[in-house]
């Protein structure tokens, strides 16, 4: 019953609107127009291929990810498709049958996908085939992610499970109590050899020993406040990004924070509110906020380098760094280049008329852009 009125709230009110507040006494603003610029960069399709149908019509986040000299995307359906990431050429495709709706996760030779059935499957990464499956204690909304010894995954009812990488077998889970009300979304684990550092629908950051699932430290990055659940959602859906030793995380109606990886203490904070994964670049660190405006932020001082508000109520993705640029999608499905410098708009393409809500996969000089109908498209910047 939780998850049908999560659904409800969230799917019905669609993502705008929970910008701006579910209240039906709230006049909807309607998204800003698309902003008019002299483009100065252009952004060059290498290849193009339709992965099945993409995200579906539920709130889904599924991302591809590159490994090597390939990259690997699925859809909502439980097609899963290995590429060359240079030519678009399909190494192999693998239909599962089961709704996917976490992934993708890749590495050590393992390709992972959740189901919202609460499966957790893994495929051989370089022939595609079945090595194990899963069951898990609830739906799976995001990547699992694996250090080579044990699989995490964080289901949507905010449990942590660990499986062994090689059999599928349950190694520890570690139980939490998810918030009354949600987004509809988790953001996946940061796996090391020591610890299990994950982003919870309270507001917190719990890290656990890897190989038992005890916890080592937890922070408080948020704290709900307001008479009514929806003022009171602080969920952390947004991947942590980490950087050497520190972790950047940002929760829905709180604040962005810098933690230290080994301890939690907060190196600096700052208010924000967003339920997408930060970027970091050239000593910034850039934020697209729940309500489209896109931040460039000192990582020294905490201070607004810049802000762009022209795309407000856009429903962005998550930004991603690409050359001296950042790169953040729409619920249209454009993707524009901003000046890291600014924030001004440089270049734009239409990737998918069906929206554009997975963060921009970077590596070197390209970026993959996969949109809401399924469409993955490599870039480069002429």
């Amino acid at each position: 019953m939780r998850d049908v009125m999560r659904f409800k709230n969230f799917a019905l009110c669609a993502l705008a609107a929970l910008v701006v507040g579910c209240s039906s006494n709230t006049k909807e603003l309607p998204p800003a127009e698309l902003p008019k610029f002299q483009p100065e960069v252009q952004l060059d399709e290498q290849w193009s291929r339709s992965i099945g149908e993409g995200q579906g019509d539920t709130y889904n986040m599924l991302t591809p990810a590159v490994d090597g000299a390939n990259i690997f995307a699925s859809d909502i359906e439980g097609r899963v498709m290995s590429m060359d990431r240079t030519s678009g050429s399909v190494n192999w495709r693998k239909d599962l049958d089961v709704p996917v709706s976490g992934g993708v996760g890749v590495g050590y030779g393992l390709v992972l996908v959740g189901t919202l059935r609460g499966d957790v499957i893994a495929l051989d990464e370089s022939s595609g085939e079945e090595v194990w499956r899963k069951r898990v204690t609830s739906e799976v909304l995001s990547a699992p992610v694996s250090n080579g010894d044990v699989v995490v995954v964080q289901t949507q009812d905010d449990q942590l499970v660990a499986l062994d990488a090689a059999t599928g077998n349950q190694r520890w889970i570690f139980a939490n109590t998810p918030a009354v009300l949600t987004l509809r979304g988790t953001s996946s684990p940061v796996v090391t050899n020591q610890l299990v550092i994950a982003g919870l629908s309270s507001g917190r950051v719990i890290a656990l020993d890897t190989q038992r699932g005890l916890p080592v430290w937890e922070q408080t990055i948020a704290v709900p406040t307001g008479r009514s659940e929806l003022e009171r959602m602080v969920d952390i859906d947004g991947d942590l990004l980490q950087s050497g030793n520190t972790l950047y995380v940002v929760s829905y109606q709180g604040r962005l924070a810098a933690l230290d990886l080994t301890t939690g203490r907060i190196q600096w904070q700052r208010e924000a509110s967003s339920y997408n994964t930060p970027a970091q670049g050239y000593g910034s660190i850039y934020l697209s906020d729940a309500g489209g405006k896109v931040e460039g932020i000192d990582e020294a001082s905490t201070s607004a380098l810049w802000s762009n508000e022209e795309l407000a109520r856009r429903q962005l993705s998550a930004p991603a760094v690409f050359s001296s640029y950042v790169a953040v999608g729409d619920f249209e499905g454009y993707l524009h280049l901003l000046s890291q410098v600014d924030g001004r708009f440089v270049g734009r393409a239409r990737v998918d008329r069906h929206g554009l809500r997975a963060r921009p996969i970077v590596v070197g000089d390209w970026l993959y852009a996969y949109g809401n109908g399924g469409n993955l498209v490599a870039y480069t910047i002429r």
